[in-house]
């Protein structure tokens, strides 16, 4: 779906109204729980990436960051060529997550998206929770994100689930874009924040 302001790919539903956005039209506000839109509730199911669903994967990635290529953690990823745990509603995928082991003690989640329509209904929690068994199950003591300086949502979203903030890379997204993009909320895009969840 494309944001209804801009037609720009929307990765955002609005809290209110429920229209998809694109974060170039995100705002932050403060509202209390009673205004929250209620969700519909959805029966979706978890599952491990198979070969044949590396093109979805590689449209979601462009769609939710513009580009295939993902870099964190100061390694380049093409997602389609990671394992994943995929979201489905009556077969379609409708979110993702791409993980890498990054070393004997690390899972490093690579992306993580749903879909605007079907974000807030505890998707990613529930493939949050499908990577980490699958890190405990081999034997891991962490798992690793980033995210963008900007991405409030993302940064609230795994401090929820049980991340904490270990180090800051000033400069890293903007060195790597060769200039300060903007971000949600028109806030300047330039640093990678690194969270932690200790699994052990």
């Amino acid at each position: 779906m494309s944001c209804f302001i801009c037609n720009e790919n929307g990765v955002y539903s609005c809290s209110i109204c429920g229209r998809t956005i694109c974060p170039n039209h995100a705002r932050f506000s403060i509202i209390c729980t009673k205004c929250l839109k209620k969700r519909r509730s959805v029966e979706y199911a978890i599952r491990e990436s198979k070969p044949e669903d590396s093109e979805i994967i590689g449209e979601l990635v462009k769609r939710f960051w513009g580009e295939e290529i993902q870099e964190t953690f100061g390694i380049k990823f093409r997602v389609r060529e990671l394992p994943a745990f995929l979201a489905t509603v009556q077969g379609k995928i409708i979110g993702f997550l791409s993980f890498f082991e990054l070393n004997r003690k690390d899972m490093l989640i690579v992306v993580l998206g749903v879909l605007p329509e079907y974000q807030g209904i505890g998707i990613g929690k529930t493939l949050l929770q499908a990577v980490e068994d699958k890190a405990r199950k081999l034997s891991k003591e962490k798992l690793l994100v980033s995210t963008s300086n900007d991405d409030l949502p993302a940064l609230a979203f795994y401090q929820l689930n049980g991340f904490q903030i270990y180090e800051v890379i000033p400069d890293a997204i903007s060195r790597k874009h060769g200039e300060i993009l903007l971000g949600i909320s028109r806030i300047p895009i330039r640093d990678e924040i690194r969270l932690r969840k200790l699994i052990a």
